[in-house]
């Protein structure tokens, strides 16, 4: 079900849990990350693994990916952990530069 207003704020996403189709908690939204030109969301930068926040690695998902499901009341995506521990990521103190290079990487290992 889409909400009336389709429209959120970006500190109402961040912080949002994201699940896989098995209903596994995943981890939840750090930041979003926005194509300067265009001003569309290209990623969502899941928080991911360590304990009690610590330890705690960021993956970029491509926004397209993600789906919100009210039942949840957070993102669901078609990943397993697995694949998530697979992909590319980069520690809070480490965010890349999400050039032509970096961004063809992520949006590769999800086949986009």
């Amino acid at each position: 079900m889409v909400s009336a207003n389709p429209v959120i704020s970006s500190d109402r996403v961040e912080g949002t849990s994201v699940y896989n189709t098995s209903g596994d908690k995943l981890g939840s939204i750090d930041e979003l990350m926005i194509d300067k030109i265009s001003g569309q969301v290209r990623y969502a930068v899941l928080e991911f693994g360590g304990f009690l926040g610590m330890g705690t690695d960021r993956y970029p998902l491509p926004w397209s990916m993600l789906k919100y499901d009210t039942s949840q009341d957070g993102y669901v995506v078609p990943l397993t952990k697995a694949q998530i521990e697979g992909a590319p990521k980069y520690a809070s103190d480490r965010v890349p530069e999400y050039d032509d290079t970096y961004s063809g990487t992520v949006d590769k290992y999800y086949g986009l």
